[in-house]
């Protein structure tokens, strides 16, 4: 594997590019570098390694770089390159293979979505698709298999909701499992809701969800380099020259791997391993992976579901489901173990949390297994940090725990996070001023394909805990708004840190690469209800334009 890798950090990614190439000066712009007590610049220069040479005014930097090409940029932004602090490449380009749910507002739409996708397939091929919201129908509830199996009889379904924590299947995708689903055993992280004769309903959560995926065809090596290409895509014309994969598999690795060989990796990839005993052993036999655009350096954990599915785990009862406090995937001691194996292979951990029991069991294992393992690198993360009890998240700080969030997550909760939750509890949801004032770094992300990709609509939310539509007026829980400054932070320089990138991106320095971006828009200057409206005009990753809007 070294020697593999070795030889891969000998390659570099030629992209043939109108605009941007390997070198060049951009001048007549304004530059935020996103260095601490930076002034804004209006020129750049850049050398043939993509590395930055120089910043500064227009006619000083043409003078000093007369003989590298020049680049006009007539007064536009230019930030640095945007880098998803947490986000799922290949699933976001396996999503756009199947039926697309999202904001689907009935049964009913869902089946008319299906119909159409159907329509698109063989005949033995599983109809599935992502994105559906049981809060966003008339009757909030959870649905039934039997809601599909008037229109697919024959043919399985496999729906993953919105949150990627819960999942509906038919009769017919049920009659796949491995084994009988009746009665009343449940699989340890998951649930299997039955009815009153004990027979699955059709809804798996969390960990029940392999019970039915587990039988779905494997998707072939052609689909999944389809796949690839549409999420890269998709990526550079969001602006990011950067993502923290929340999940890694060695296949995944692989491909990746493969495709910065030969010249079509457009963004640079931190990726967090699937935390299976495979991957984890793979990586303490062998060490991190590094090489020009990708790093391998940490693995993922789980430690509950999600809130929208009611699987995440609460300190006390849901306001909304009395006697359900969700579900721990492991206990203290199992997940000890793991996190106390990957502190002695010196890897970072990113651990989901998402409710707060699950958050304080995720800072327990972090601060005792860095008492043990002094010679850990740290800057371990926990992802996501939706609800925390305000008396932990001082402890954040304290055990030098990254909170890597996602600001659209609060404003698609915010519709029925209280009925969740009930208000005593909101005090610790989605606190990112809090956890900035108690000292932690602050990271964040998109959760893509959970959310939308695009890193405005991110920006937007934290500043003002608005909805893309100005709901609520003033702001969901408004003192825990961001400000530009922050928000921008949280998605280039913090974002970098919690990466161990800091040193060569994130911001825009002498010395760092020339992963930036050029926006329509003045972020700084605009009215902050509409900065999900800025557009990427350009997207460079180590002075090669990736993206060029038309």
């Amino acid at each position: 594997m070294r020697q593999t890798i070795a030889v891969l950090i000998l390659f570099s990614i030629v992209l043939s590019s109108p605009a941007l190439g390997q070198e060049g000066l951009a001048y007549n712009a304004t530059i935020y570098t996103m260095a601490e007590d930076a002034d804004p610049a209006e020129a750049m220069a850049w050398d043939r390694e993509g590395r930055i040479l120089a910043l500064g005014d227009s006619e000083g930097l043409q003078e000093r770089f007369s003989d590298k090409p020049r680049h006009d940029l007539q007064g536009r932004v230019i930030i640095p390159g945007l880098i998803d602090a947490h986000g799922h490449i290949m699933n976001l380009g396996l999503s756009r293979l199947q039926a697309d749910l999202g904001g689907t507002e009935s049964v009913e739409e869902v089946i008319e979505v299906l119909r159409e996708h159907e329509k698109t397939l063989p005949d033995e091929a599983w109809l599935t698709g992502r994105g559906w919201d049981q809060t966003r129908w008339p009757e909030a509830e959870f649905p039934l298999a039997s809601d599909l199996d008037e229109a697919f009889p024959d043919r399985p379904v496999w729906l993953v909701r919105v949150d990627g924590h819960a999942a509906w299947a038919n009769q017919a995708a049920m009659d796949r499992a491995d084994k009988d689903l009746s009665g009343d055993w449940q699989p340890r992280g998951g649930q299997i809701f039955r009815d009153g004769d004990q027979q699955p309903t059709g809804i798996f959560i969390d960990t029940a969800m392999g019970e039915i995926s587990s039988a779905i065809p494997e998707t072939s090596e052609a689909e999944r380099e389809h796949a690839l290409d549409l999420a890269l895509e998709e990526i550079a014309r969001m602006g990011l020259t950067g993502v923290h994969e929340a999940g890694t598999s060695q296949d995944d690795l692989r491909r990746y791997l493969h495709r910065e060989a030969t010249d079509g990796l457009t963004v640079r990839i931190f990726g967090y391993a699937d935390g299976d005993g495979a991957m984890l052993a793979s990586l303490c036999r062998n060490g991190k992976v590094e090489t020009r655009r990708i790093a391998v350096r940490g693995v993922k954990l789980y430690t509950d579901g999600a809130l929208g599915s009611r699987g995440a785990a609460l300190l006390e009862d849901y306001a909304d489901d009395p006697g359900n406090t969700g579900l721990l995937f492991e206990s203290d001691e199992d997940l000890q173990e793991v996190v106390d194996r990957a502190m002695e292979c010196g890897l970072q951990l990113a651990i989901h949390a998402i409710g707060d029991a699950a958050n304080r069991q995720a800072i327990d294992v972090i601060a005792a297994g860095r008492e043990r393992i002094a010679d850990n690198p740290g800057r371990h993360r926990i992802e996501h940090v939706q609800i925390i009890d305000p008396e932990d998240i001082p402890r954040l700080a304290e055990a030098e725990i990254v909170a890597s969030m996602q600001p659209v997550h609060a404003t698609s909760d915010m519709r029925w996070a209280e009925d969740r939750l009930g208000p005593d509890r909101l005090e610790g949801a989605y606190a990112w001023q809090r956890i900035l004032d108690a000292g932690a770094v602050l990271a964040l992300g998109s959760d893509f394909p959970v959310e939308p990709v695009n890193p405005m609509y991110g920006i937007h939310a934290a500043v003002t805990r608005q909805d893309r539509d100005g709901n609520p007026e003033g702001g969901w829980l408004p003192g825990q708004r961001l400000s530009i400054e922050q928000a921008l932070a949280g998605f280039t320089r913090d974002a970098a840190y919690a990466g161990f990138a800091e040193e060569y991106t994130g911001t825009l320095e002498p010395g760092k690469l020339a992963d930036f971006v050029v926006l329509d828009t003045d972020p700084f200057e605009a009215d902050p209800e509409t900065l999900h409206e800025i557009e990427v005009l350009m997207t460079v990753v180590g002075g090669e334009t990736v993206f060029e809007r038309d």
